[in-house]
């Protein structure tokens, strides 16, 4: 009888084994390796991605927070330029008052009064004068406030003096001018008188 001796060609495919054991185990280690390579090298480019955005949008938020300091500014500009222009508005509306409210107090005042100190403090007017009687003042106050021009006059104060033999009556008389102002309606620009 034949004696066949299987051990080399046991140990033989044993090595094989465990060889091709250590090939599968080297490539999983170089595939997991190779994989967590991959995986770190996607989430470093993808962090530096989104620090470049997170730049960007920083350095656009810096812009657009001094564009807007420099639209504050202009709208401050804006504000006072209107503001300015109201002044000149209501200079040019007002101009002409002076002489319109010197010729109305020359035509309603009546014989027998004279002013001696007239003040304007903005809309109205404080009239101080003599007259010859309280009669006098009364007809001053109705024919003002017939006056296109004037309104709502008030008396202050009236007294009696005698002044070098003569006797008058010191008073003090307050009346509103009526101006014309131009008023722009909101949203539509329209102008419109209001007394």
């Amino acid at each position: 009888m034949i004696k066949i001796n299987l051990l080399p060609h046991r140990e033989h495919k044993r090595k094989a084994r465990v060889a091709r054991l250590g090939i599968l185990a080297a490539t999983s280690v170089g595939l997991g390796v190779l994989l967590v390579v991959s995986a770190y090298l996607a989430l470093s480019a993808s962090i530096a991605t989104q620090e470049e955005r997170n730049a960007f949008l920083a350095d656009e938020n810096g812009k657009l927070d001094k564009q807007i300091a420099e639209i504050e500014t202009l709208k401050k500009e804006r504000q006072q330029l209107l503001d300015r222009k109201k002044v000149v508005e209501r200079l040019q509306v007002n101009r002409g008052e002076a002489v319109s409210v010197l010729d109305q107090l020359v035509r309603q005042v009546p014989e027998g009064i004279y002013f001696s100190e007239i003040k304007q403090v903005s809309n109205s007017l404080l009239l101080i004068g003599y007259a010859q009687s309280s009669a006098r003042v009364s007809t001053l106050m109705r024919s003002l406030n017939d006056s296109p021009v004037f309104e709502q006059p008030n008396l202050i104060e009236i007294k009696a003096e005698s002044k070098g033999g003569q006797r008058s009556n010191l008073f003090q008389l307050k009346v509103l001018i009526s101006r014309e102002q131009e008023v722009l309606t909101e949203g539509k620009g329209n102008k419109g008188a209001v007394k």
